[in-house]
C-alpha cells in the first residue's frame, strides 16, 4: 500500500527539496523473497511515501529488477520530493553480494538471482529522473542493523546485534557505531551460523544452521513433518500450506501439544543461538525483528531468558534482547541508512 504521511505535500503544492539547501532524500528499495518494497525518507528517516508489492521470484531476475524500478518511480511521484532533492538509492538484499562493485552474488531467496550488477542496472535505469545520482547496496540484515542503531531501538548504544527472523534468519553487527561488513560485505551470516554439524540440512549447502530449524519457513515445516507423522494437533484442520509460523505459535498459545512442543523447540534453539551471539560480540543489545517477532513476548521473553542463561555471567549482566522498534519499514528504513552512511563516508 502507497501514501505519504501526515505532513506530506498537497497536489499542486511546491515539492519537498525544492528549495536551495534543502536536506536530501534517499529513495530506498527492499529486495526479499517474498516482497519487493520502496519507500522516500529524509534525514530522519521518516518514510513520506512507501509501497509493496509481491516478489513473484519465480518470474526471474529480470522482470523483477523492472517491477522495482517501476516501483520506484511510483513512490517518488507520491512522496511529493523533487527528483533533484534525491541524494542517493540504496538498495537492502539479501546476501551474499559483492558491496563494493554492486554485484547480487547468489542469494539464497531469489532463484537465479546469480551474479547481477545491480548497482549500474538501476543506476542506468533510474537516470532520466535521477540524473545518475549514486546508487549503493548493502545486505538487508547489515541495513536493518544500520536502521535499528539510528533511528529504532539501538539509538545510543555503541554496540549491538540485529537479528532478523522471518522467511529466513539474517544478522547484522553493530561494532563502535560502525556495521560490521567483512571482506565483501557479507559479514554477520548468522542465521548461517552451524549449530550442529550434522543437523538439518539448509538451502545454503551446509547443515546444522539456525536458518534451517528456526525460520519461519522452517518452524512451519517441521510442524507440517509432524502432522504428516500422525501427530494430533488443531492444526490438522488445516491445509498444509495454510500452516505457518503464525498458526503454529497462535495453537502453542492455545495449549496445542504439537504446536507447544514445535513452539519450545524453537525458542530454546533461538535462544541458545542467541546466547552464542552475546558470547561472540559482547553486545549491548541484540534485537530482533522480522515476521516471527509479531507474536511479542511468546518468542522474546523465553528467548532472553534462555539467551543471558547460556552467556557467561559478565556478558549477559551488561546484554538485553528487545523487540525491534521499525516493523515493517524496516527494510525501507534500512536502504535509506545504509546510502546515508555511505554518503557521510565520503563527504
Amino acid at each position: 500500500m502507497s501514501g505519504a504521511l501526515p505532513g506530506g505535500s498537497a497536489a499542486g503544492a511546491r515539492p519537498r527539496g525544492s528549495a536551495a539547501g534543502a536536506a536530501p532524500f534517499i529513495l530506498g528499495l527492499d529486495i526479499g523473497g517474498t516482497k519487493l518494497a520502496a519507500g522516500v525518507a529524509g534525514e530522519d528517516g521518516r518514510v513520506l511515501s512507501r509501497e509493496v508489492i509481491p516478489a513473484r521470484t519465480e518470474e526471474g531476475p529480470e522482470a523483477m529488477i523492472a517491477r522495482l524500478v517501476e516501483l520506484g518511480r511510483r513512490v517518488l511521484a507520491a512522496s511529493g520530493v523533487s527528483p533533484a532533492a534525491i541524494a542517493a538509492t540504496g538498495i537492502s538484499c539479501g546476501g551474499p553480494l559483492d558491496i563494493r562493485d554492486g554485484i547480487v552474488r547468489e542469494p539464497t531467496n531469489l532463484p537465479g538471482w546469480i551474479d547481477i550488477p545491480l548497482v549500474s542496472r538501476l543506476t542506468d535505469d533510474f537516470a532520466d529522473v535521477l540524473e545518475r545520482k549514486p546508487v549503493y547496496l548493502q545486505n538487508d540484515a547489515n541495513a536493518a542493523a544500520m536502521a535499528e542503531h539510528r533511528y529504532g531501538a539501538g539509538r545510543g548504544v555503541r554496540n549491538l546485534v540485529y537479528l532478523t527472523i522471518s522467511t529466513g534468519i539474517g544478522g547484522g553487527v553493530i561494532v563502535s557505531d560502525r556495521v560490521v561488513e567483512g571482506e565483501s560485505g557479507n559479514a554477520a551470516e548468522i542465521g548461517h551460523m552451524s549449530l550442529c554439524h550434522d543437523g538439518w540440512a539448509c538451502p545454503c549447502g551446509s547443515r546444522g544452521c539456525l536458518e534451517a530449524f528456526a525460520s519461519g519457513t522452517n518452524i512451519a515445516r517441521r510442524a507440517r513433518e509432524r502432522l504428516a507423522g500422525g501427530q494430533p494437533s488443531s492444526l490438522s484442520a488445516l491445509s498444509p500450506e495454510a500452516v505457518t509460523a503464525r498458526e503454529v505459535a497462535a495453537a502453542a498459545r492455545a495449549g496445542d501439544p504439537l504446536a507447544c512442543a514445535v513452539w519450545d523447540e524453537t525458542v530454546a534453539v533461538l535462544g541458545a543461538g542467541v546466547g552464542s551471539i552475546i558470547n561472540l560480540f559482547n553486545p549491548r543489545l541484540v534485537i530482533l525483528g522480522g515476521g516471527v517477532t509479531a507474536v511479542g513476548d511468546q518468542l522474546i521473553e523465553p528467548v532472553r531468558r534462555i539467551a543471558l542463561e547460556r552467556a557467561f555471567s559478565s556478558m549477559a549482566a551488561e546484554a538485553d534482547v528487545v523487540i525491534a522498534e521499525l516493523g515493517t519499514d524496516i527494510g525501507i528504513v534500512g536502504a535509506v541508512a545504509a546510502a546515508q552512511a555511505r554518503l557521510a563516508e565520503q563527504a
